[in-house]
C-alpha cells in the first residue's frame, strides 16, 4: 500500500519544537536574516540534519479568509504614466497586486491584466473598480474572473 498524504491544522502548543525552529529558520533564509541553513540551525539550536529532515513537511498555516483574488482586464492609453497611476490607486485601495501583464500597444491603447488581492482593509471591489475607471487614460476595466 502506497503512503498517503494527509494534512492536519495543529495548535502550535501541540508541535514539538523543533518544527517551530524549521518554520523559523526557513522565514529567517527566505527573508535574508541569515544566509545558510547552517548559520538558521546554529542560531536556533538545531542540527541541520533536523532542518533538512522537516523542512519540506511543515509550514505555517495563513488565514485566508475574506481574501479574494481578482483578475481584471483594462484598456489604456499609451501614455507615460498611465499604468503608474493605475497601480497607484490599486495600492490606494489597499489590494495586492498579484501579476501583471501588458500586450504591446496597438493603435494608442494598451491591453493590461492584473491579478489583485483584496482583504479585510481592502476597499470594497465595487469602489476601487470605480476608482481605477476614473484615472486618465483608462478606457476600460472588466472581470476576467474571480477566486
Amino acid at each position: 500500500m502506497a503512503y498517503q498524504v494527509e494534512y492536519y491544522i495543529v495548535d502550535r502548543k501541540a508541535l514539538p519544537e523543533v518544527y517551530i525552529k524549521v518554520v523559523e529558520a526557513k522565514r529567517m533564509l527566505a527573508a535574508g536574516e541569515v544566509s545558510s541553513v547552517q548559520e538558521a540551525a546554529k542560531k536556533l539550536d538545531i542540527s541541520r540534519s533536523s532542518f533538512y529532515k522537516y523542512k519540506d513537511m511543515i509550514e505555517p498555516f495563513t488565514d485566508t479568509t475574506g481574501k479574494k483574488i481578482v483578475t481584471l482586464s483594462c484598456t489604456l492609453d499609451d501614455e507615460p504614466g498611465a499604468l503608474s497611476q493605475l497601480l497607484n490607486v490599486v495600492g490606494e485601495g489597499k489590494a495586492n497586486i498579484l501579476t501583471i501583464h501588458q500586450s504591446i500597444p496597438i493603435n494608442g491603447l494598451a491591453d493590461v491584466s492584473l491579478s489583485i488581492e483584496t482583504g479585510d482593509e481592502s476597499k470594497n471591489l465595487g469602489q476601487l473598480i470605480e476608482c481605477m475607471r476614473e484615472v486618465t487614460g483608462v478606457h476600460e476595466i472588466k472581470i476576467l474572473a474571480r477566486e
